[in-house]
Order: structure tokens, then C-alpha cells, then sequence
């Protein structure tokens, strides 16, 4: 990647970017030094059987969210491969379809397979609280760049890195957007059945305090809700919060829409996504989004490679994970060829990325994190507002 590849400068003290609601063209986000590159000097030498996995929904529920992580972990490994021949790392793929039931059998297998030293993945939070000890034991490093809840470094597990704020700072972060940029003093958080859905929902309302007006709750795979949206109704927020996935958030927006709610609809990363747009339908186009992801619009030579090799646009988070599988692959050139090593080249990283500088704290949480708003503008998810 160029010496131009832009990331954002985590240092600024200020929002940066447009208003909410404001559809001013936002200014590109300062340049900092030389993110990291994937294909290195390309004299890399390692064994020949040396792979990394990507461990993760495929074919699941909210699959494009674990999509938009593989293509960006298929990117880094592409341009390493093409630029070391002497180094051909193997990327090794197990489809968890999003699952904490089906998770641990794929990351079994993985921790059982040798030549695996390093794993991408999980994207969804209860997928990996089922299998970061599984991990830990087996000493295999493991870098989500969208596992977002607070507990997953709690657990005392030596190999979890995560690539991105967790929802501790989102939380605060998206009660801060609707308060003061969208100036809402009742809102109503309605939360899904999952790990990350109530996680998130717990942190916002806490960030909210009184203007958390009601709480509301729906299920996975639920389509049909009027009782909830009636609810709603009645209780005439400014704001509707909703923490969960786009499959679920799609229909409820645009059911919200069809019985006159007028309130403003927020959601996490977990909704902002393409599909979310396409199942809300005109409901999508007063949507915005939190995520403790960055805007990809300015890695200009990452978005055209990345575009050339899966036909789209970087989605949520495939900035992230080409930048942690880039980190993998920094240390296997570097001769850490077997887990213990790649594990700890890992812990001791401090180095910039497309998205940010990756130093990681004794629990595997990153020392510093950014959080941004996005909107919908002409059918497509566009970066709104930096929270700081």
C-alpha cells in the first residue's frame, strides 16, 4: 500500500465530518505515516505448509457482515502471496454461519490443524465468547476486527486481540450522537436475543440515563413486529435505538415507517450494512449507524484492489480485517513461525494500519479507539460524523 493510504488520526479532539442530517461532502480525514503493507520487501521465506484461518459466518444469518471480514483477510493474504514467493501462506476458511452453537466445532478444528498459527475471526460476540478458551488453550492467537462485547477481554484469555472499540465505547459514543447531534431527549432502545444485542443495549441505556424513555425487546429471526412497533408508537420517542443485526433491523424499520413512527432510527455496527438497505427499503433513507469502524471511502488503493477482487465496495469492518490479517503476516515474514511466536509478536505489536495504529493493551483491548456515525444517501451507507 502507497505511503498516501490514508487512516484516521486518532489524536484529533473534536467531531470531524458533517452533521447529522447534514449532506455536506465530508473532507477526507488527515494522512499519518505509512500504513502497514501486507507484501513487505518480498524476500519473505516460511515453510510451506505455514496457513492462517478465517474463522466466521459464510452462509449464515447476517452472512454479508462476515463476508465483507473474509474478503478483507483474502485481500492481505492475495497481495502477500503475489509478492513473496519464497513465503505462500495458506488461508483457510471454516464457515460458524454466525453461530454459538456451531462455532466450537469449527474453531476445533482449527486449533487442531497444525499449520494454522493465526486466526481472523470471530465476527459476532456470542460466537466468540463460545470459543475464545478453545483458542487460549491451544495458544492460537485470535484478532476479531468486529467482535464488539465488553466481557470477550474479561475472560482472561491470553490470545484475544480486538481490532476495534468495543461496545463500552459505542454505547456512550451513539448516546452522545443522539443526544447532541440529533437532539433527542426520549428514546427508546430495543435490543434483539443475542450476545452482542443485549451487550450493546445495556451500554447505551446506561449512557442515556433518564432519556432512555423504554426498553423494548425482539428475537432472532423475528419478521413480524407490530406488537413492538405499536408499543413504540404509544410511547412517541424522538429516537428509536436498535441493537442487533440487519436481518432483523430491516424489517422493523421499515414496518416502524409504515405506521407513521416518526422517530429518528440509529443503529450499530451490526445493521450497517448494504443488505439492511435493501431490506428496509424507503425507511433506510432516514437510517444512520454507529460503528466503531472507519470510513474506507479514503484507503484509496485498498478500495480498488479490494473492488477488483470481489466485484464490491469494502463493507463494514474489511478495512479492519485486512489490517489484522496484515499484522499476521507481517510476523510470519519476520520468522514467527509457529503459534508461541506469532502470539507473541502479536502482544507486542505497536504499529499503524489502514484504520488506526494496533498497540493492544494486557487484555487485548486496543489503548485507542474511535467511533463514527453514518448515514444513508442515495441508497448507500456514507460516513457522517466522527464521535469524540
Amino acid at each position: 500500500m502507497p505511503a498516501a493510504a490514508a487512516m484516521l488520526l486518532l489524536t484529533a479532539c473534536a467531531e470531524r465530518g458533517g452533521t447529522g442530517g447534514n449532506t455536506t461532502p465530508v473532507p477526507p480525514a488527515p494522512a499519518p505515516a505509512q500504513a502497514a503493507d501486507p507484501r513487505g520487501d518480498g524476500k519473505a521465506q516460511c515453510p510451506a505448509a505455514t496457513a492462517i484461518a478465517y474463522a466466521g459466518t459464510i452462509n449464515g444469518d447476517n452472512a454479508a457482515l462476515g463476508r465483507n471480514v473474509l474478503n478483507g483477510v483474502k485481500l492481505a493474504v492475495q497481495q502477500h502471496n503475489q509478492a513473496n514467493p519464497g513465503c505462500q501462506v495458506r488461508l483457510r476458511e471454516f464457515d460458524t454461519e454466525g453461530s454459538p452453537d456451531r462455532a466450537p466445532g469449527a474453531v476445533t478444528q482449527i486449533v487442531t490443524t497444525p499449520e494454522i498459527i493465526g486466526v481472523v475471526g470471530l465476527p459476532f460476540s456470542g460466537e466468540s465468547k463460545a470459543t475464545g478458551k478453545l483458542c487460549d488453550q491451544a495458544g492460537l492467537v485470535q484478532l476479531t476486527p468486529s467482535a464488539t462485547g465488553p466481557a470477550l477481554s474479561a475472560n482472561g484469555w491470553k490470545t484475544f486481540f480486538r481490532g476495534l472499540g468495543n461496545d463500552n465505547t459505542q454505547g456512550p459514543a451513539a448516546a452522545k450522537f443522539i443526544t447532541e447531534q440529533l437532539k433527542a431527549d426520549r428514546v427508546c432502545v430495543v435490543e434483539d436475543d443475542s450476545e452482542y444485542g443485549v451487550g450493546l443495549a445495556a451500554a447505551i441505556k446506561q449512557a442515556l440515563g433518564p432519556k432512555a424513555v423504554c426498553t423494548e425487546k425482539v428475537k432472532s429471526k423475528q419478521s413480524e413486529f407490530s406488537a413492538v412497533v405499536n408499543t413504540i408508537k404509544g410511547k412517541a420517542p424522538q429516537a428509536i435505538f436498535y441493537s442487533g443485526y440487519y436481518r432483523e433491523a430491516a424489517p422493523f424499520a421499515q414496518q416502524l415507517a409504515d405506521r407513521g413512527v416518526e422517530a429518528r432510527f440509529i443503529a450499530p455496527d451490526g445493521v450497517k450494512d448494504d443488505e439492511f438497505v435493501k431490506g428496509a427499503g424507503d425507511a433506510a433513507a432516514k437510517a444512520f449507524f454507529t460503528c466503531p469502524c472507519v470510513p474506507s471511502d479514503q484507503f484509496a488503493a485498498f478500495t480498488g484492489a479490494y473492488r477488483e477482487l470481489t466485484g464490491k465496495e469494502p463493507g463494514t469492518s474489511s478495512p479492519e480485517a485486512y489490517d489484522l490479517a496484515t499484522i499476521l503476516l507481517k510476523g510470519i515474514d519476520s520468522g514467527k513461525h509457529d503459534r508461541a511466536a506469532l502470539l507473541e509478536f502479536v502482544r507486542t505489536y505497536d504499529g499503524p494500519g489502514l484504520t488506526k495504529r494496533f498497540k493492544w493493551d494486557d487484555k487485548g483491548e486496543l489503548t485507542r479507539t474511535t467511533v463514527w456515525t453514518y448515514r444513508v444517501e442515495n441508497g448507500k451507507i456514507v460516513r457522517n460524523t466522527e464521535i469524540k
